[in-house]
């Protein structure tokens, strides 16, 4: 089986979708390697394995799939739900998520496990929602990790080499309505001198570009709605020459943007309008190689000047590229330990030319903090990631300790956790 992208090819002998919980023991126990596997929107070989894949998008576990707690609004969803289907879920209860990605189509626990995050100054990676995680280790007994437990912060972008999840908890908020306004022709300058003031012109911002452009192609600004038809206008400021788009818009470019949430300002509910993609059509194009690299948010300026720097080189293999920024965490493994600034890339799929591009785009952007998604491309030397994570040895211990004999353990990450011991 392939990725989404089909970029990759899985190792695996088999897939396996359990559907119940003593299936999924059984499969633990009786094979030597198992790994998880979500929606397959990883580009790497992050979550690969030659032993058995597990999916445990059909895994019933006694209870229903989605359950908010009427006290404390936390959620407890099965983790192969898909995004958009606990946020309508959650949306139909009253609440919501702080954060969404631009595709609503991703597994719950595999998003998380990666560091997969939405955009805004005020909102946290995907990871930053969960409060707990359960999941079956190495033994075949289920585990309960929770907020405030020591071993917490190693558990949630934990790569999938703690064990199987199973169901995932999330902190969640009152449900709020968001308009999306589309902005085009952003000049240069004002990007490199107001990028704060761009990047916070709404509750969720992203800026696309392929870099080479005489100017920035787009901003889309995802507002709150607060009360009335026209509360929550996005306040891009008119002075920094971006005009209002005449109509919708794809983040490629002659795209049509039917697959596209809606735009132009209309209100509508927070799961509808934070993913750019909607949930009933095909994500972007599938035809696409990624890379992603996040940075702390105070080098963010140089960091544009040093990609846009790039962009006769990088330009003519893109399809897009994005700019997004999170607010930092405290997972272990967390790409965003910091307030950060993420620098996103949309290839075409030719990886030849993408691998030889990319040792430029990281000698400019690592020296700046630069830290690669763990499910995109990239060409890092893995012995070199470990000193980028100052938690990675307790990450490593943790590991060892749930999974001994390195059952989870398969193809990037088996790699990672030998270069920390």
């Amino acid at each position: 089986m392939k990725n989404w992208a089909a970029n990759l090819t899985y190792s695996s002998a088999r897939i396996e979708r359990p559907r119940t919980l003593a299936e999924l023991a059984g499969i633990v126990a009786g094979e030597p390697r198992v790994r998880a596997l979500g929606s397959r929107h990883s580009f790497c070989d992050v979550a690969d394995t030659t032993g058995v894949h597990v999916q445990v998008d059909l895994l019933d576990d006694g209870r229903p799939s989605l359950e908010v707690d009427p006290g404390t609004g936390v959620a407890s969803v099965r983790a192969g739900l898909r995004y958009g289907e606990v946020a309508a879920g959650l949306n139909a209860e009253g609440r919501a998520l702080g954060a969404m990605a631009s595709l609503p189509h991703i597994s719950v626990a595999g998003a998380v496990a990666t560091g997969t995050h939405g955009s805004g100054d005020g909102t946290r990676s995907l990871a930053g929602d969960v409060v707990g995680v359960e999941l079956m280790t190495a033994s075949g007994e289920m585990q309960t990790l929770r907020r405030g437990d020591v071993d917490f912060p190693g558990s949630v972008v934990a790569l999938g080499a703690l064990g199987i999840v199973t169901r995932v908890e999330l902190a969640t908020v009152e449900s709020f309505d968001v308009r999306q306004d589309v902005f085009t022709g952003l000049p240069w300058d004002a990007l490199f001198e107001n990028l704060d003031a761009v990047m916070g012109s709404a509750y969720s911002v992203s800026v696309f570009t392929s870099w080479f452009e005489p100017d920035v192609r787009m901003v889309w600004c995802k507002s709150r709605v607060s009360a009335g038809p026209t509360s929550g206008a996005p306040s891009l400021p008119v002075e920094l020459g971006a005009t209002p788009a005449t109509g919708p818009m794809h983040p490629l470019p002659n795209v049509a943007a039917v697959a596209c949430t809606e735009q132009g300002g209309v209100p509508g509910p927070w799961f509808e309008r934070l993913p750019h993609f909607r949930l009933d059509f095909t994500p972007s194009l599938g035809e696409e190689l990624q890379s992603e690299y996040l940075l702390p948010r105070t080098a963010g300026p140089d960091a544009v000047r040093a990609v846009r720097a790039l962009g006769d080189r990088i330009g003519p293999l893109l399809l897009t590229s994005e700019i997004r920024t999170i607010a930092g965490d405290d997972q272990w493994l967390s790409t965003t330990p910091e307030d950060s600034l993420a620098f996103h890339f949309t290839w075409k799929q030719d990886w030849p030319a993408v691998r030889a591009a990319l040792p430029e785009l990281e000698a400019a952007l690592l020296p700046l903090g630069a830290r690669p998604h763990w499910g995109k491309l990239f060409t890092v030397p893995v012995a070199e990631l470990p000193a980028l994570y100052p938690r990675f040895g307790d990450f490593v211990e943790l590991a060892a300790r749930l999974d001994p004999t390195g059952k989870f353990r398969g193809g990037y990450v088996e790699k990672l956790l030998e270069k920390g011991n």
